[in-house]
């Protein structure tokens, strides 16, 4: 099935336009279900999503969500304004995202570029992401992903998780993200877990990694939202920071949060962090097993 989208799609202005059913705001638009679709066509789909934006997360649509879709092609498309993810990946095995663009302004809370949950082998490439959240999230249940030759920025970062929230039990892993150019991000390479959940988020790679002006460049938190669940926790292993360039916002530049139950096998090398105006940066680190070489900042861990 091919879905051509030539020119653009315009969603209600208001959210008092929206039917009011609470079932009916899960999404804009929902394709669910088709295995082999290709949807692309060089339009724009405008998700207004402005009048949302002052309202709960959780009470917001998604824009466009793509539900059981195995061996999807989605391709250069704009999106823009979504109410809250832009693109919303769940349960689909087979996916390409590239050439596609989405924007909304810095301000706008919760507009994740694109949302992977409960998937396999999504490859997301050649694209521009500009948002007021994550450029891309990586939920519970994914694995095998393949982030490539992607424009961050503004927004927070490309993020695994949170994975584990509410006692959960989460697990990511397999991700390969490369070739990425972080623009004046809240976050860069960012892992992060809520205390109390357990599961584990493994195989991670962050690699060719260009940073301008970006608040937290590495940063990996297992402390999450920490619920003092000692001893417990999602578990995060064969992490590997490599080839990270380019200038932090902040003084630190490396932040390794694991908490009680440690983070382990973690990489660092080639990394080369320095403030706006050349300042040195920092780093911090606690309960995490780390080999680094050729890092600046160096990084030094207390405790495990």
């Amino acid at each position: 099935m091919n879905v051509m989208i030539r020119g653009t799609i315009t969603a209600p202005k208001n959210r008092e336009h929206w039917k009011s059913d609470s079932n009916d705001h899960d999404s804009w638009i929902t394709f669910s279900h088709i295995s082999g679709l290709v949807v692309n066509g060089g339009g724009t789909l405008n998700g207004q999503g402005a009048s949302w934006w002052d309202k709960n997360g959780s009470d917001r649509p998604t824009a466009v969500r793509f539900l059981g879709c195995d061996n999807l092609k989605h391709n250069s498309l704009t999106h823009l304004n979504s109410p809250k993810n832009h693109i919303s990946i769940t349960g689909c095995d087979g996916v390409l995202i590239s050439n596609v663009k989405l924007i909304a302004p810095e301000t706008s809370p919760n507009t994740d570029g694109v949302d992977i949950s409960s998937s396999t082998k999504v490859f997301i490439e050649h694209s521009t992401i500009s948002t007021g959240d994550d450029c891309v999230a990586i939920n519970s249940g994914s694995k095998f992903i393949n982030i490539t030759n992607v424009k961050c920025g503004p927004g927070h970062g490309i993020s695994i998780g949170s994975l584990g929230k509410n006692g959960e039990y989460a697990t990511v892993e397999n991700i390969y993200v490369a070739h990425i150019t972080f623009t004046r991000t809240t976050n860069g390479a960012r892992i992060k877990t809520w205390e109390g959940g357990s599961g584990y988020a493994r195989k991670i790679t962050y690699k060719n990694i260009t940073l301008v002006g970006v608040k937290n460049p590495v940063i990996i938190d297992q402390q999450y939202n920490a619920l003092q669940a000692i001893g417990k926790g999602v578990k995060i292993s064969d992490v590997t920071f490599r080839n990270f360039r380019g200038t932090a916002k902040n003084k630190k530049a490396i932040e390794l949060n694991c908490g009680s139950i440690g983070c382990t096998n973690i990489v660092l090398e080639d990394i080369n962090i320095f403030g706006l105006n050349g300042e040195r940066t920092s780093s911090s680190c606690k309960n995490a097993h780390v080999t680094s070489s050729s890092c600046n900042p160096t990084v030094a861990c207390i405790g495990k």
